[in-house]
Formats: structure tokens, sequence, C-alpha cells
């Protein structure tokens, strides 16, 4: 088992940054592919970044594409997304999660593990 804390959300403005942190316990997550979806009011979760645990190659949803930065620790055992030049449709909840696999990352299904969340609020 793998348990995900998330942390470093907040109310930021348009323009601003933030670092999310996700914390694993349990085992560690070297062997894991980890992401971060994100999940706005009335929308449903999407994909944000990816990073493999073989090659900790990152990727990246479209929208986030040069503007978040995804990486890992795993001598911490903890992932991390800096978000630079946040957008107000940037506001969601964003959750870590944990696959056993690199195979079709961008999927939910692919993540066995998942954290509560933190909630990111970017204001005009």
């Amino acid at each position: 088992q793998v348990q995900l804390v998330e942390s470093g959300g907040g109310l930021v403005q348009a323009g601003g940054s933030l670092r999310l942190s996700c914390a694993a316990s349990g085992r560690s997550i070297s062997s894991y592919t980890m992401g971060w979806f994100r999940q706005a009011p009335g929308k449903e979760r999407e994909f944000v970044a990816a990073i493999t645990w073989r090659s900790s190659s990152a990727y990246y949803a479209d929208s986030v594409l040069g503007r978040f930065t995804i990486s890992r620790d795993n001598a911490k055992n903890t992932v991390y997304l800096q978000m630079d030049s946040l957008k107000p449709e940037d506001t969601a909840v964003y959750y870590c999660a944990a696959a056993p696999t690199s195979v079709q990352f961008t999927h939910i299904s692919a993540y066995n593990y998942w954290g509560q969340g933190t909630k990111v609020t970017v204001s005009t």
C-alpha cells in the first residue's frame, strides 16, 4: 500500500507560482510512475503531468506545457509540481497518484493510489 498526501495548494493571483508536494509513505515510490491530475468544479478529473519511474521522463498536458514542471525525489519519497504563470483556468483540486507501470499514464485507470487532493485557486 502507498499513502499519498498532497500539500502546497492555496490562493494565488494570476501570473503567480505555487509548488505542490506529494509525500508518499508505506513503500518506496521509486518503481512507480507518478502523476498529477486536477479536477475543476463541475468538470471531470484530467491529466496534468506524469514522471516515469525508469527514466524520469516527464510528460505534460498541452494546457500546462511550458508552465508546469514535475519532478521527483526518490530519496525523500516525494513528487513535486512546480506551477508558474498560473491562470484562473488552473483553479482546481490537484491530486497526486501512483501507477505501477508507465503504460497509458494519462489515464486515471492506470493509477492504483491517490491522495486526497489539495485545492488551488487562481484569482484574476
